[in-house]
């Protein structure tokens, strides 16, 4: 059932963002809706768009694949470096471009920096301190992530509460920022957004949580069935790298490391995917401009977008 309302607009382009949390059913649902559209998807995933984390990302399938057109699912080798302000770039240079062909498009994933690029623009930040850089890399190193959380916690509790605490990287930067400063890095995340040739419709979906878990659970289990254990250990060579901090993979590593047995393994992917979810509901649940549905309400979708934007599927832009 939709929880918001706004008044509709009904000229110019769309962009109609599908959000939620991690295996709400945000792929095949917006697959659906671009395929009656005759549109095209964005993928706002920031581990989709590596193309050897198939499987542990639960990137779309070649059905849905061909489909839709899909941009920014495996465009990427684990070894790329990338950030939110290429994502950014990248992606409103191409919507200026579909939007040439489709009044509306799609863009889908759970990852709510990359959705906040496209949609809202990433703050200017100040040019950090290589030298501060460097030494806080080698304390991280030296003492580990707990270190990172206490600086962080310290530094800047606000942004400690939405952050992913398992990505060294974002609180590295956040750490870097503050003290470069002697501001929290939240306050330079201004959310003024920055002007776009486009309306976006941001539609969120959301599960009772104990359905959300039992599909999560689940699609773990599917997803060793698929090869996911065969996909870590190709990639247990480069776990090094940012790319592979990931849910899913960190675990099978220890696994192959030894560290624990591979049912141990399991029940971690599960509860730490389990928490990545709730993570992405706090970041999203910081927004009023989400109309937030149960993914099985098509109707209710399809109506919210015809009524914002006056376009009936299947019905070609002019």
């Amino acid at each position: 059932m939709e929880r918001k309302s706004r008044t509709a607009t009904r000229s110019g382009n769309y962009l109609i963002v599908i959000t939620g949390p991690t295996g709400v059913g945000k792929t095949e649902l917006c697959t659906l809706l671009a395929e009656e559209y005759g549109s095209q998807i964005i993928s706002a995933d920031s581990r989709q768009m590596y193309k050897e984390m198939k499987t542990g990302t639960a990137a779309p399938s070649g059905e849905q694949l061909a489909r839709v057109k899909h941009w920014f699912t495996g465009n990427l080798s684990i070894h790329d470096y990338y950030n939110a302000s290429m994502f950014e770039l990248e992606v409103t240079g191409l919507l200026e471009k579909l939007f040439k062909k489709h009044r509306i498009v799609f863009m889908t994933g759970g990852s709510g920096l990359y959705i906040d690029a496209v949609c809202r623009g990433i703050d200017d930040l100040p040019a950090v301190d290589m030298e501060l850089r460097e030494e806080l890399a080698a304390k991280y190193r030296e003492n580990g992530i707990e270190w990172l959380r206490s600086q962080l916690k310290k530094l800047d509790p606000e942004h400690y509460r939405v952050v992913d605490l398992k990505n060294p990287n974002r609180m590295l930067k956040a750490i870097e920022i503050s003290i470069m400063t002697g501001r929290p890095y939240s306050s330079f995340l201004t959310g003024k957004t920055k002007p776009r040739a486009f309306k976006t419709i941001k539609i969120g979906l959301t599960r009772d949580r104990e359905e959300l878990y039992e599909i999560i659970n689940t699609r773990v289990d599917d997803m060793m069935k698929q090869g996911l254990l065969k996909e870590a250990k190709d990639l247990y060579p480069h776990r090094d790298l940012n790319a592979l901090k990931t849910v899913g993979y960190r675990e099978l590593f220890d696994y192959i490391e030894g560290k624990t047995n591979l049912e141990r393994a399991l029940e971690l992917i599960k509860r730490n995917t389990r928490r990545y979810a709730r993570r992405q509901l706090t970041w999203l649940g910081r927004y009023n401009d989400i109309f937030w549905f149960h993914p099985g309400d098509i109707k209710g979708i399809r109506d919210l977008i015809i009524n914002k934007t006056g376009a009936d599927p299947g019905k070609p832009y002019k």
